[in-house]
């Protein structure tokens, strides 16, 4: 009985090792995400500060009008990039919770090897006890009967 929850200990926590490092690949996606937003922010300010500068040399309304259009794209590059990221969240937090399922097997199989152990030892300890009760008792009756002889 033993081995066998041994075996279903090391494949638990085998799971568990994969369903971390696919947490961990989730939460890489998301970093990797926001990473993408932050360029494209850091882009727009950019742009935008560019329009600025050629705005004081004086810009054509038909100029002036495609660098709206376009900001207008990167904004909403930016939100679609906002919605990845909230969809790459909900990911990992779904994978976080598979993880942290996993560990609680983990921990209910450890807990059961636990108590088998100690229930074991508990049985050694009283086998022990009554051998020691039983050489007592022999050693007790021993001397009594050498008393009387």
């Amino acid at each position: 009985m033993t081995q066998q929850l041994q075996r279903l200990l090391e494949f638990e926590k085998e799971k568990e090792q994969n369903t971390l490092l696919v947490f961990q690949q989730a939460q890489q996606h998301v970093n990797q995400q926001r990473q993408k937003l932050q360029s494209l922010e850091q882009y727009r300010v950019e742009y935008l500060k560019g329009i600025g500068q050629s705005g004081k040399d004086g810009v054509k309304a038909l100029h002036y009008q495609q660098h709206l259009s376009f900001v207008g794209k990167l904004d909403k590059a930016c939100e679609q990039q906002m919605q990845v990221i909230a969809q790459a969240n909900l990911a990992a937090d779904q994978r976080k919770s598979l993880w942290l399922q996993q560990q609680q097997r983990v921990k209910a199989v450890e807990m059961l090897l636990d108590k088998k152990a100690q229930a074991a030892q508990l049985k050694a300890n009283k086998q022990e006890q009554a051998l020691f009760d039983e050489f007592a008792t022999q050693k007790f009756f021993r001397s009594q009967k050498g008393l009387f002889n």
